[in-house]
């Protein structure tokens, strides 16, 4: 039976609430715990996260400014739900950002980096036999943030930070019943161009890969939310 377990939200005397609620936030959408179109009550968040409402503003005005929040004048804040041409523009701009990324990651990877993105896919892997699939979607998106740590670009890996949040709430609203997130290989087989130092066929892997997960939306298909705000930012144990 799945409890709650509300004291994972208890701020410690020094950490900033406002970080704290973003973190959450994110973490929450990176793991489809909250869908698009969810509504981000400002008292619900300021009970849920023992804190005064200012705090919550100002993080929910950080959230919008990385297009994880919309704010709607005299309605609030929700999740944002993207446009299926957003969804397009988004997906436009990961393949453009990942190939720039590509060339920087075949110079700079390490056998380290190249071990701890095998730690990674291995990590995933056991989370999709074990049917988790928050830590699924939450190890795939931390697979292609150590590409962009491994570029060394930190303007592009901000960037790629937020399309990533922002690709998760895509596939969330619109991916096809039935479809998987990523085919069980492709983040291997990029990894195996990574180190066989083979530029053109990491970056036609990346294309590919970002290609199938967009292939597989269904713009039809829309996601209401399912459980309480306190409950889709609440960590669950069994």
């Amino acid at each position: 039976m799945t409890k709650l377990i509300t004291k994972k939200l208890a701020l410690e005397t020094d950490e900033i609430p406002e970080q704290v609620i973003i973190n959450s936030i994110t973490a929450a959408v990176s793991e489809h715990r909250l869908p698009a179109g969810t509504k981000l009550g400002e008292q619900m968040l300021s009970d849920l996260f023992n804190c005064n409402r200012a705090n919550v503003r100002r993080a929910l005005s950080t959230l919008a400014t990385m297009h994880v929040v919309q704010l709607q004048p005299n309605r609030g804040a929700f999740i944002s739900t993207p446009s299926p041409k957003e969804a397009g523009d988004v997906f436009e701009a990961r393949r453009t950002i990942e190939r720039t990324l590509a060339s920087c990651v075949i110079k700079n990877a390490s056998p380290q980096d190249i071990a701890h993105m095998r730690d990674t896919i291995a990590g995933e892997a056991k989370a999709r036999a074990q049917g988790d699939k928050p830590a699924e979607l939450r190890l795939s998106r931390t697979f292609h943030m150590q590409l962009a740590t491994i570029a060394g670009n930190e303007v592009l890996e901000r960037f790629l930070s937020e399309l990533t949040l922002r690709t998760t709430l895509i596939i969330g609203l619109y991916n096809k019943v039935g479809s998987s997130n990523c085919a069980e290989d492709e983040h291997l087989l990029i990894v195996e161009a990574i180190e066989a130092r083979d530029e053109e066929r990491l970056v036609l892997l990346m294309d590919e890969h970002l290609n199938h997960l967009e292939a597989g939306l269904d713009f039809e298909r829309s996601v209401e939310p399912m459980f309480t705000l306190a409950e889709q930012l609440t960590i669950t144990s069994a």
